[in-house]
């Protein structure tokens, strides 16, 4: 099961009933964020979701509505009695912009872990319980976007457990862990499983024109996460100016990708009602949905997968 829960859905500028972008997703107890705007350690609070389980933070890119409040969270997650390390993720450059931040926030009970992403050749790593897969987007400055795969091992197989000599006493310890060593002997996971079964994926990407890089990791995802900074057509131009979608250009990548499900988020503060724009959306993709601070959604596995 994975629990993904919107933190903030406005760009550029908070709003009363809008934080700045951020998200969280859970799986088992332990917690990744995306993205720390401004306030991002109150939404955290308001949402019930803590402190302490959060594993690590992905950057989509350094725009201050992005990263700001990162030097707030990192030091509400000491106050918190963290000690363990955290990992920090997002594009080259993040060690240097994540430094200067924590000018106001020095000292930690806990390592920083930086890893730098490279938008030419993203290279996935696990965090959190999740498979991370970053790729590159198309903003003003170098943005990546986030697949996060929950995988989900293949069923157990008695019959091969017997073939492969796998004594019965590690049976259960293997459904649980790659491998188990008894008398001596390694015994590993693929041993008693079959293939792994489809997991659970939800993708994010904010701060974007539609590229079909989106599409592609997006493909057949359980939740899609797109970006909405305007709705009304006429603001096509500028979209492409800034570099952000309209809420059809978001559609139609969930469409093109066949998502399960498409939320719309990171609004402009100029649009006040983005559900004036929701049937244009709507027309091209009818799951999509307006993302609204706090909403949160529980994915399990498909049964028979």
């Amino acid at each position: 099961m994975l629990k993904f829960t919107l933190l903030g859905t406005g760009g550029m500028m908070p709003l009363p009933e809008r934080g700045l972008a951020s998200a969280m997703a859970a799986v088992n107890g332990r917690q990744l964020l995306i993205d720390c705007g401004e306030g991002t350690q109150v939404q955290i609070r308001r949402f019930g979701l803590g402190f302490k389980a959060i594993d690590g933070v992905l950057i989509t890119h350094f725009h201050g509505d992005h990263v700001s409040g990162l030097p707030g969270l990192l030091l509400s997650m000491g106050n918190s009695g963290r000690e363990a390390p955290l990992t920090l993720a997002g594009p080259v450059g993040l060690t240097h912009v994540a430094d200067c931040l924590r000018v106001i926030a020095p000292e930690l009970p806990f390592e920083v872990v930086y890893s730098e992403i490279d938008p030419d050749a993203p290279a996935p790593f696990a965090c959190a319980g999740l498979d991370i897969a970053p790729f590159p987007l198309k903003h003003g400055m170098p943005c990546l976007g986030y697949r996060l795969t929950l995988p989900r091992p293949g069923r157990f197989l008695p019959e091969q457990a017997r073939k492969n000599n796998v004594p019965l006493p590690l049976w259960s310890v293997l459904q649980k862990q790659p491998e188990a060593v008894l008398d001596g002997v390694t015994y590993t996971r693929d041993m008693v499983l079959g293939p792994a079964r489809r997991g659970i994926s939800v993708i994010y990407a904010t701060d974007t024109r539609p590229v079909p890089a989106i599409a592609e990791m997006a493909r057949d995802c359980d939740l899609l996460v797109l970006e909405a900074m305007y709705g009304d057509p006429e603001k096509r131009e500028r979209a492409v100016k800034t570099g952000h979608m309209l809420m059809e250009e978001a559609a139609a990548v969930a469409a093109d990708a066949h998502a399960r499900r498409l939320w719309l988020t990171h609004y402009s503060p100029a649009m006040p009602d983005p559900e004036t724009w929701l049937p244009l959306a709507q027309a091209v993709y009818p799951e999509a949905a307006l993302g609204a601070d706090g909403m949160d959604v529980d994915i399990g596995y498909t049964a028979n997968a």
